[in-house]
């Protein structure tokens, strides 16, 4: 593998070395290779020579190297571990990246090049080599390179400012949901919690302070699973109500004013490029095209649930009267508990009773490394000895089944003030053939931790999230490509999703379920009966899941099919999602969305501005995956070397239609079963 040139200490496996890396590294290594790869695309435009494939797209593919290596280990900090000199350093390096892009996706003489090997050379060009032309072609015309000269410093003023924004965002969302925090001042108001959670109150309560004995801190989506347990009606609806207003409330903490100044940027950067609004211009690049083929697709899965849903909403009301009397209305701070409840009642069961079969260290190991091991044959060896940002991560050699190494995987399971909410994947290095580069990828999530000497132990949602991310893991480091930017999750919004929905189902496969639900003190497998009325309770009351997305979903696009000029100020966002939501047909108070406006991270701090939607497009491809693998034989390991050759390892090699056909036959995607796919 290629050694860096400067930029930061690394180990013999490429893999970063935290042991020797200080904090203070990360600017002047940021300040070396920008000046490194502005030296290099200098060096692309100063070449006299006629523009070729391997003068100009092959050398612009080797450029940027050392800053890839720097950026990667540093943004997995500031999600992961955004310690204050982070927070400050992010600060200073995000307007030098952002300088940079606009430099380079403005850069006429550069564009010039790219477009005569573009239009002389991309009918000789063949395979990966053709596919990286066609990308960089457009990813220059997207970014702006055939705007006139004013409009084109217009959009560079745009990107600067995104960037900037974004940034506060990255700041202001995880202060804002760590200032949510519900303070609890006795144990008695904790009523209905396990002895575990009790704990992990007091924990929570210690490390924020200790204004009082205990608290309860909000995490990522809109329900808090806390609910399910809380008998103290007051305390339930306080969480509630902090979570929903955690980012919309005082003025410290209110994230609406750059909400509406970020959508009301990316509304004129889309029509600066010709369309009505950003989604118009966003959803071109993806597998639905455009906002009919979405708005068609959300429609049908719309009408289909909203019976399920009121009558899910009645069902658990009418349950809840038969306990407190014919005048109780029902709260959406009342509806997880109560669900809880029905569900204890009708199937005899509740998270405690399971929780005890789902440590996460069986999970992991046991389940998700498991499956991989008999879908891909793939073995995973723990290393000790290579060093970590945080002493709670794991890492582990990747081999595949031949013993040969295919990648390093990092495990960081614990939530901590700084890291941001949520469950992502990403690498400390993709796979890249040109570079001889292996993958190094990462799963980060945020479950809490148990006190030191006791197992940890989850939720079945919390095991499907840790199956779901390591989907994405598996499209890391099963990546067999040539070129960096075309390897591993390179992909487009609405298909990057597929390879980890379609992962949580093995979750549930029995070979793999009783491989890894065993109890966490006596190692016994899960009881017959106890399994049963597990997986049956998987399928319980779902329209709820589905309806959360649904409206967080159409929020998303509500906000990205604005033009600049209809925007609403900060005042009116509130009002305006409602508004949006009661357009669509999903205004439920019972059924508020996953993610409201003000910490819609995915949204206004991710990747996923318009593109939200792509969790239900894709979780039909990955219903139409798991279908072709019951028909092929699910772990039979000719269907997994199919899967993994025909899609996983494809990376943006291909167009990713064709490869959901090649391992389908499909030549689209078909909803029609879905909603008995998800439990409905």
């Amino acid at each position: 593998m290629t050694m860096p040139a400067f930029a930061l200490d690394y180990l013999p496996l490429g893999a970063p070395d935290f042991s020797k890396i200080k904090e203070t590294d990360y600017l002047p290594a940021f300040e070396k290779a920008i000046k490194q790869n502005r030296e290099e695309v200098n060096k692309i435009v100063a070449n006299k020579a006629k523009p070729t494939f391997e003068n100009t797209v092959l050398a612009y593919e080797k450029s940027g190297v050392e800053l890839d290596r720097v950026s990667n280990v540093f943004f997995a900090l500031v999600s992961a571990h955004k310690t204050p000199v982070i927070a400050e350093t992010e600060k200073k390096v995000m307007p030098m990246l952002t300088e940079l892009q606009n430099e380079i996706s403005f850069n006429k003489e550069l564009f010039k090049k790219v477009k005569y090997v573009y239009d002389h050379q991309l009918k000789k060009l063949k395979g990966e080599d053709k596919r990286l032309t066609e990308e960089l072609y457009k990813s220059f015309v997207r970014s702006g390179a055939l705007l006139s000269d004013e409009k084109m410093e217009r959009m560079k003023q745009i990107n600067l400012r995104i960037a900037d924004l974004q940034q506060e965002w990255g700041t202001l969302l995880p202060n804002a949901t760590n200032n949510s925090v519900i303070w609890v001042n006795s144990k008695e108001e904790l009523a209905g919690l396990s002895e575990a959670d009790i704990a992990q109150c007091k924990k929570d309560a210690e490390s924020r302070g200790g204004y009082t004995p205990y608290a309860i801190v909000i995490v990522n989506t809109t329900q808090q699973a806390i609910l399910s347990s809380l008998d103290n009606r007051n305390l339930r609806r306080r969480v509630y109500e902090a979570s929903r207003h955690r980012a919309d409330g005082t003025r410290q903490f209110n994230t609406f004013p750059l909400v509406v100044e970020i959508a009301k940027l990316r509304a004129e950067m889309g029509e600066l490029m010709g369309y009505n609004n950003y989604a118009s211009y966003s959803l071109e690049k993806t597998m639905a095209k455009n906002s009919d083929n979405v708005y068609n697709f959300l429609k049908q899965l719309i009408a289909e649930y909203t019976p399920k849903a009121q009558a899910e909403t009645k069902a658990i009301e009418d349950y809840a009267k038969k306990q407190m009397g014919t005048d109780f209305k029902l709260q959406p701070y009342d509806r997880f508990y109560y669900s809880a409840k029905m569900k204890q009642e009708m199937l005899n069961i509740s998270d405690d009773e399971v929780k005890p079969y789902f440590n996460i260290d069986s999970v992991i190991v046991n389940g998700v490394f498991y499956a991989a091991h008999r879908v891909y044959g793939l073995n995973f060896v723990q290393r000790t000895d290579i060093p970590t940002y945080h002493p709670d991560m794991k890492v582990y050699e990747v081999h595949d089944k031949d013993g040969k190494l295919l990648a390093l995987f990092y495990s960081d399971p614990y939530r901590r003030p700084t890291k941001r909410g949520g469950a992502w994947m990403s690498a400390f290095a993709k796979q890249s053939g040109l570079r001889q580069q292996l993958p190094i990828i990462y799963n980060v999530t945020n479950y809490a931790k148990a006190p030191e000497g006791q197992p940890t132990l989850i939720t079945w949602d919390e095991v499907t999230t840790l199956f779901h991310e390591f989907g994405h893991a598996l499209h890391g480091m099963l990546s067999n490509c040539k070129y960096n930017t075309l390897s591993g999750t390179a992909v487009a919004r609405d298909f990057v999703e597929m390879p980890s929905q379609f992962n949580e189902t093995f979750a549930s496969i029995p070979e793999i379920f009783d491989h890894y639900a065993k109890h966490a003190v006596t190692g016994e497998p899960m009881p017959a009966d106890l399994k049963e009325k597990m997986l049956k309770s998987i399928s319980f009351q779902q329209a709820y899941a589905l309806g959360e997305n649904l409206a967080a979903t159409c929020l998303d696009l509500a906000w990205h099919h604005l033009s600049s000029k209809e925007i609403p100020t900060a005042n009116e966002a509130a009002n305006f999602e409602v508004e949006a939501l009661k357009k669509i047909g999903l205004y439920d108070e019972q059924v508020p969305p996953r993610y409201s406006t003000s910490y819609f991270n995915h949204v206004w701090g991710g990747g996923y501005a318009a593109g939200y939607y792509s969790y239900l497009w894709t979780d039909v491809l990955a219903c139409n995956v798991a279908e072709a693998f019951q028909k092929f034989g699910v772990l039979k390991p000719e269907t997994g070397n199919a899967f993994r050759q025909k899609v996983l390892s494809r990376g943006n090699t291909k167009d990713q239609m064709e490869m959901f056909t090649d391992f389908t036959g499909m030549k689209t995607p078909d909803s029609s079963g879905f909603l008995k796919y998800r439990g409905l």
